[in-house]
């Protein structure tokens, strides 16, 4: 939907990096990562780090997702192309959706490695969670994450903010994802710290 925010430093990415290699597989031989988060809340600079610590992991958006008629209705498709194909061990190939063209132009392939991110609101989900080696959670209050995307957006795009608002508040009220989250992403300026998420203590 937008560009990510500008790059953070720290040690977190490396030293979870090494920690998601000596996870079990979830999903036939990957281990399936989420990093959920409210839109805004740095979900994509985060991942694209981990990305890198992990020697250049797949990392599927679910902005490739999501569309403007279902901000939220991707799961059938997403369950079809991807999480069945890597469960069986095979290459994913999937549509990607063009946020500016408002059509899937793009088809893209994701390989069964052994780290795959996965980054989006929404990537913690309950249709998802029997397939995730690790759910992270950006711990970046609704309100505050917003206000970063609508500011990195610009107001040419507060009316989709507003709809996105409305229908995330629904999904995550219908869904949350953060209880079941087994670390908390924290940013304090340059530097990122990982926390104990809600799951640890069931």
């Amino acid at each position: 939907m937008s560009a990510p925010d500008p790059p953070a430093s720290g040690p977190a990415p490396a030293a979870l990096a090494r920690e998601l290699r000596d996870l079990e597989p979830s999903c036939g031989p990957v281990r399936l990562v989420a990093v959920d988060g409210h839109a805004g809340s740095g979900k994509t600079t985060f991942a694209g780090r981990l990305a890198a610590a992990l020697g250049g992991a797949p990392v599927l958006r679910l902005d490739d997702f999501a569309t403007h008629r279902e901000f939220f209705g991707w799961t059938g498709r997403l369950r079809r192309q991807v999480l069945d194909p890597l469960a069986a061990g095979r290459p994913a190939v999937y549509d990607a959706y063009d946020w500016d063209a408002r059509a899937f132009t793009a088809r893209r392939t994701l390989p069964p490695a052994p780290v795959v991110l996965v980054e989006g609101v929404g990537a913690g989900r309950r249709e998802l969670r029997p397939s995730l080696a690790r759910l992270l959670w950006m711990e970046v209050p609704a309100a505050e994450a917003w206000a970063r995307g609508r500011e990195r957006d610009g107001p040419g795009l507060a009316g989709f903010w507003d709809d996105w608002e409305r229908a995330e508040r629904a999904h995550f009220s219908a869904d949350p994802s953060r209880p079941y989250a087994g670390l908390l992403v924290v940013r304090r300026g340059d530097a990122y710290r990982l926390v104990p998420g809600p799951a640890t203590a069931r």
